[in-house]
């Protein structure tokens, strides 16, 4: 019993902190070395490229987006923008059409953003093409800094940065912007050992050549597309001058409809990618991959739970001050979590608490996922979080 605590403590230990403490020091020597080069921009060697917006009822942001696509830096005999809209029912398609420099694609029915998606695909004809929400806001040289990384053959996919926006009165999504401040470092130190484990949705980019449609039913498609393109070969980089911002979401709950959604598309993509579980084929890319997503997305959030109920049974019988000490640090860092969640329900704001209670609703939402996806109740269709005002 004491043997699986310290297992089960070391492995959520290694999920959250371990591998990126292990992940800093093999990039550390990596640099020793090899060093760090640096690409440095060219306009006369940039791709051709695609932007693909991808649209939903969006009728309060889209025109937004559109002035921050068409303001964006890069070559306009390079660059072409299509924005999709189908199953849009408000204005958003009628909005997209007054701007002739977009490509408007548009059909009644909504079967879900990656048969969109698919649409869409079949009407490119550059070198590159990049994914952006519709409703996140791209900084200038956005374009620039992910095409850039195409003049090494070995780059399939780039993977922009996600940025959230929180308010100052937003105290109770801190633990959001926390966890992707965290993610964004994993990233990149992750992109400089090898390769990026996945790219998001809200700005990321591919070599069009390397494009795979992904089964319709896919819940994490920019996922599944980016990772199909490492699991042959190719590399995923990550680049932080490249970034997409949007709010925050209006509130934890809301967070949490999107985090089980994402916790049950893991399921399915770790099912889907089981030959990257293998690491002989594959060593350091399935390395990163286990450590970053496959132990977060599987048995991590239920070793939580058996951490703490060994330890109760440990200092019960015949447990010594070690265990006793572990036992306080686990249960004070759950009443944080409790006192972060009754807070919140009160509309006070004390963003320290908001961290172990963010920390534990993540956790608690890869169970609900797991859950979900079993079940076969995670539709690719679903309603978007509310975002913060």
């Amino acid at each position: 019993m004491k043997v699986t605590l310290w297992i089960s403590l070391f492995l959520i230990f290694y999920t959250f902190l371990g591998y990126g403490i292990l992940l800093f020091i093999l990039v550390k020597l990596k640099r020793l070395l090899k060093g760090n080069p640096q690409i440095v921009p060219n306009f006369n060697t940039l791709p051709t490229c695609t932007l693909i917006v991808a649209a939903y009822n969006e009728e309060e942001f889209i025109e937004e987006k559109i002035a921050n696509t068409l303001s964006l830096n890069y070559p306009n005999h390079l660059l072409k923008f299509i924005f999709i809209t189908d199953g849009s029912s408000d204005q958003t398609p009628n909005l997209v059409n007054k701007y002739p420099q977009i490509k408007l694609m548009h059909k009644p029915d909504r079967l879900g953003k990656i048969v969109a998606v698919h649409r869409a695909m079949q009407e490119v004809d550059t070198e590159v093409v990049v994914f952006t929400d519709a409703n996140t806001f791209l900084n200038k040289d956005a374009l620039i800094n992910i095409c850039k990384h195409y003049l090494d053959p070995k780059t399939g996919a780039v993977a922009g940065e996600k940025r959230v926006k929180i308010e100052e009165k937003d105290g109770a999504t801190a633990g959001e912007g926390f966890y992707w401040k965290y993610e964004s470092k994993l990233k990149a130190w992750d992109s400089e050992l090898y390769s990026v484990v996945g790219a998001a949705g809200e700005l990321f980019s591919i070599k069009t050549s390397l494009y795979q449609p992904v089964p319709k039913n896919s819940v994490l498609d920019d996922f599944m597309i980016s990772m199909l393109i490492a699991q042959r070969g190719y590399k995923i980089v990550y680049e932080p001058e490249a970034y997409a911002t949007e709010r925050s979401s209006e509130n934890v709950s809301e967070e949490l409809k999107r985090k089980i959604r994402i916790a049950a598309g893991g399921i399915q993509s770790i099912v889907w990618l089981k030959n990257l579980l293998n690491p002989f084929k594959q060593p350091v890319l399935s390395f990163q991959y286990i450590s970053h997503r496959v132990l977060r997305w599987t048995i991590t959030p239920f070793l939580m739970v058996l951490t703490l109920l060994l330890n109760v049974l440990i200092v019960s019988t015949d447990g010594g001050l070690l265990f006793q000490l572990v036992l306080i640090c686990q249960l004070g860092f759950y009443l944080s979590a409790l006192l972060g969640l009754i807070l919140e329900n009160k509309k006070i704001r004390v963003k320290i608490l908001f961290i172990p209670y963010y920390f534990c609703v993540m956790n608690y939402a890869v169970i609900a996922g797991i859950n979900r996806y079993i079940n076969g109740a995670q539709s690719v269709i679903w309603e978007k979080a509310k975002r913060a005002s």
